[in-house]
């Protein structure tokens, strides 16, 4: 009885108090009656509301420098006098303004975007930059595995700064959990600096599991950053024979853009270390770019209810007039996303979503089979990704204009984690991502509407239920 009475204050507190999406509440009320005591666990770990935290807190003076000049720009564009780089832009500037005011993302066009898509190739090029660094090294992941590219990694950051370079390295508390400060003695007796985000007081009690910092950003210099969906950890470059081949998606980027990258980090810094930068450090010693490429940086998280990737990626969908590529390893769209997606097939437009062969997470992938099922119904083409495990995050329209990030095509993602995608004006890039994608069609098979219908009773009661909790997955 005392077990059902938390569990009745539970339920009216997520209704009444937290006031979660419908769907969300629904889904938590289910676990908490069907799973009683479990139920109670998970809602304490996984369902607190961090919109009270202020992780990207300007001060005033910084609200001032930089609200000014992302102000200027949007009156720029409003009064028809932007200049812009490219025609993709001018036909894309409704995503970049959208991008300005919901997403505080200033545009900048002197970009040299450089895509990877292989691990080992992506790790060697950072390595080498790394090397080279000179003034300073900020690094952000949100996993950083104990094992030998780990180790590799916090090797090179090592030898920096016992060069007296500053490196500092950020790390989410769950995803680097392994990386204690045994393992990071040298690197702290060198001289870097570490910082834990959601850190917590009592370890391996995650009172924050649900909220990570899904992001991946390195900024060297402030001259060269990446960013995108590969960690550090061995199967990211394909050294772990359960998932063989680790297709993935990352970007290098020299120009303005890095001076964004640099300043999310710099907020994410100051929240988790305590350590008082100012965002002005995001741009010093830093050069005008000498590439054409207009590039925003987009971020969301849970502590804003804007959900800034989401409604970015909704209007590419919407505006788009041939082409949708999306390939992301977890497909759990909220019903406004799979509405865009239903009607920009619907209208002719060619939507093709690419999922992996296998899962990592059975619940999630079990959801992520649902819904492509629900969308090849609706006329799109939906490929399975068999050479090994589809893990890039990437959304091209039309050819003129992509994305590419940490943020998966989720509700968790969109909701729940701390993201950062690179938006990408440009025919030539966003031409070559649309040739990965078809390229990676080649490395699997369609999952057609004869096939789907053909599932085992088994497959699906696990879609049944996994659908059913899409919400808090």
């Amino acid at each position: 009885m005392l077990i059902y009475s938390l569990n009745m204050i539970i339920a009216l507190t997520i209704i009444f108090l937290e006031r979660k999406n419908p769907s969300a509440t629904l889904a938590w009320i289910l676990v908490l009656f069907v799973l009683p005591v479990l139920g109670i666990f998970l809602y304490l770990m996984l369902s607190q509301n961090i919109s009270r935290y202020r992780i990207s807190k300007l001060t005033e003076t910084e609200r001032k420098v930089f609200g000014k000049g992302l102000q200027m720009q949007i009156q720029q564009v409003e009064d028809g006098t932007y200049p812009y780089a490219n025609e993709e832009a001018v036909k894309w500037k409704h995503l970049i303004k959208l991008n300005q005011v919901y997403g505080q993302a200033l545009l900048t066009q002197d970009n040299e975007p450089e895509i990877f898509d292989d691990g080992k190739k992506m790790f060697h090029s950072l390595v080498r930059d790394i090397r080279n660094a000179e003034e300073y090294i900020n690094v952000e992941y949100y996993i950083i595995k104990d094992d030998m590219v780990g180790h590799r990694l916090l090797e090179v950051l090592v030898q920096k700064a016992r060069q007296g370079v500053e490196v500092r390295l950020l790390m989410d508390a769950l995803g680097c959990r392994f990386i204690n400060n045994h393992r990071l003695k040298d690197f702290l007796e060198a001289g870097g600096k570490t910082a834990y985000f959601f850190k917590p007081r009592l370890k391996y009690l995650y009172l924050k599991m649900n909220y990570r910092n899904h992001r991946k950003i390195v900024v060297i210099d402030g001259k060269i950053a990446y960013t995108g969906g590969f960690n550090i950890a061995r199967e990211y470059l394909g050294f772990k024979r359960r998932f063989g081949y680790w297709r993935d998606a990352h970007i290098r980027i020299c120009g303005g853009a890095v001076q964004a990258l640099n300043a999310r980090f710099i907020l994410d810094w100051r929240f988790a270390s305590g350590e008082p930068l100012e965002l002005t450090e995001a741009y010093r010693e830093a050069g005008i770019g000498s590439g054409r490429i207009p590039v925003q940086i987009v971020s969301s998280g849970p502590d804003s209810v804007r959900e800034e990737i989401k409604r970015s990626m909704m209007r590419m969908i919407t505006y788009a007039e041939k082409s949708v590529y999306l390939q992301t390893p977890y497909f759990i769209p909220d019903p406004s996303m799979l509405e865009s997606l239903k009607m920009a097939a619907q209208s002719g437009v060619d939507v093709r979503i690419m999922i992996p062969c296998m899962p990592d997470h059975i619940f999630v992938y079990w959801a992520t089979y649902s819904y492509c099922g629900e969308l090849i119904r609706s006329g799109a083409r939906v490929f399975i990704y068999d050479r090994g495990f589809l893990h890039a995050k990437t959304l091209v329209v039309d050819g003129e204009v992509a994305t590419i990030g940490s943020a998966n095509f989720d509700r968790r993602s969109f909701r729940l984690n701390f993201e950062t995608n690179a938006f990408v004006y440009d025919k030539e890039f966003a031409g070559h991502m649309e040739k990965l994608f078809l390229s990676d069609t080649e490395c699997g098979h369609e999952l057609t509407m004869k096939e789907y219908n053909h599932r085992s009773p088994g497959i699906k009661f696990k879609e049944a239920i996994s659908r059913l909790l899409s919400d808090i997955l």
